[in-house]
């Protein structure tokens, strides 16, 4: 998770409101701190976060005021690190080459090792979030330039990165060799803009010019772009397929595949895989459920109903750090509309189940508005496995489908039946070749280190 967003133009503007918008547009992907940084008119760096959502954590009135060729900014969502001031983005340091602020979406799974060599050479961290580790490993090259020593650090990097940085006046992109996070670069009279997902773009009207290629950094300055490549052997891609069940915006496009027609097939081919022909009529999990439940229920040829209305103004109860405020975000997010419900047969169409927590209360509700008989149909495999590239699922004790087969799952959060759609149907859906995706978290299949 978490998200990213940069700005480059050739001359001096007022672009750290587009900033600002774009980590708006970027919300779903980090709730918990919001941080932009910049160069100022004298050369200096700037940095501005705080915790809470973007439009508590950063001051509109001000950044709309402040002038700057580059800027780059973060929404967190917690993988490495506590939930706190000192750990949101992006992180920032003065070395004797300058100054280096950076901004990170990923997990990197050989951090610990780094870290703890670093530590023995004498450096001090000052966070505890992974991304620390990229400075303190630039910074242990006095011989090279800043952006040489990024590109070296980089290729000592295991694990998901896509970065947004400032060295030397310049905006700098890079992701990781394997492409595990999106990210992607846009542009609008003569502003370059890159960011976690294309629905960014869209909000300060940049067009999409194409994606960060898994293993490339990119150096934007006075309106051109140079393109690098890190020096790491990577034998296969591994894109997060979970970006496309869940995490990602359904507006955006990730590597040239559109998130909404993935969903609107997974959805499809669940209605194949798991029929549910007694049901009376179809409805989605709000929100990432929506799409698939659409595509089911034309597949199906059963009426699809909005019968379960979100609270705009809650958040996303999955990213929500402890399960009292998960629970709690359930109940206040998520009310059914009865007389749609009452004495019928519904299939609930659901991305996925994680933890179980939102699946066994929002039934629990259905059960409470009338609904007689209730089958939940899952949009994705079981998720049986932790992922170490940046979602907080550490252990599988934590993952509901990992602790229990269908049938106990199904008793569990209360349905009539419960069915998932196969692995191979995901891929299909995406439409990328298996070598090309990760799916980790359902197959257990792990990128060897």
């Amino acid at each position: 998770m978490c998200g990213i967003f940069g700005v480059s133009t050739p001359k001096k503007d007022q672009i750290l409101e587009d900033v600002y918008l774009g980590l708006y547009a970027l919300q779903h992907r980090g709730q918990e701190s919001a941080g932009i940084a910049w160069i100022d008119d004298e050369a200096h760096l700037q940095i501005q976060k705080g915790m809470g959502l973007v439009h508590a954590a950063l001051n509109q009135e001000k950044l709309a005021k402040e002038k700057t060729t580059c800027a780059i900014g973060h929404v967190r969502y917690v993988t490495a690190g506590k939930s706190s001031l000192i750990n949101a983005q992006p992180l920032h340091a003065s070395y004797s080459k300058g100054h280096v602020a950076i901004a990170h979406n990923g997990n990197i799974t050989n951090a610990e090792g780094l870290k703890r060599d670093l530590e023995s050479r004498g450096a001090i961290f000052q966070s505890a979030t992974d991304t620390e580790v990229i400075l303190h490993l630039m910074a242990h090259e006095q011989n090279l330039s800043p952006i040489d020593a990024l590109i070296k650090s980089l290729s000592k990097l295991r694990g998901a990165f896509s970065i947004v940085a400032l060295i030397e006046g310049r905006l700098i992109a890079a992701r990781d060799p394997w492409g595990f996070r999106p990210l992607t670069i846009g542009k609008r009279d003569g502003i370059f803009y890159v960011a976690s997902e294309s629905c960014a773009l869209d909000i300060v009207k940049a067009s999409y010019v194409r994606d960060v290629r898994p293993g490339e950094i990119i150096i934007i300055n006075e309106g051109n772009i140079k393109s690098l490549n890190i020096d790491t052997k990577a034998t296969r891609r591994f894109r997060c397929s979970f970006e496309y069940v869940y995490l990602a915006r359904p507006d955006s496009d990730i590597d040239g595949h559109s998130v909404y027609d993935v969903r609107l097939k997974l959805g499809q081919k669940l209605a194949k895989t798991c029929p549910c022909p007694q049901g009376d009529l179809v409805l989605g999990m709000p929100d990432s459920g929506t799409i698939g439940a659409l595509g089911y229920a034309f597949t199906s040829k059963l009426p699809f109903e909005m019968a379960i209305v979100r609270n705009r103004y809650v958040g996303r109860t999955f990213i929500q750090p402890t399960r009292r405020v998960r629970e709690l975000g359930v109940q206040i997010k998520l009310n059914p509309i009865d007389n749609l419900i009452r004495d019928k047969k519904i299939v609930v169409v659901d991305d996925s189940i994680i933890r179980g927590t939102t699946s066994k209360i929002a039934l629990r509700f259905l059960r409470e508005a009338g609904a007689k008989e209730i089958h939940l149909r899952i949009a994705s495999p079981p998720v049986k496995f932790p992922c170490i590239y940046g979602i907080d699922t550490p252990t599988s004790s934590d993952l509901a489908a990992a602790k229990m087969d269908v049938e106990t799952l199904k008793k569990h959060i209360g349905a009539d039946s419960l069915c998932f759609l196969d692995i191979e149907d995901l891929i299909g859906s995406i439409d990328l070749p298996e070598s090309e995706l990760c799916t980790a978290c359902f197959s257990g299949n792990y990128m060897e280190e």
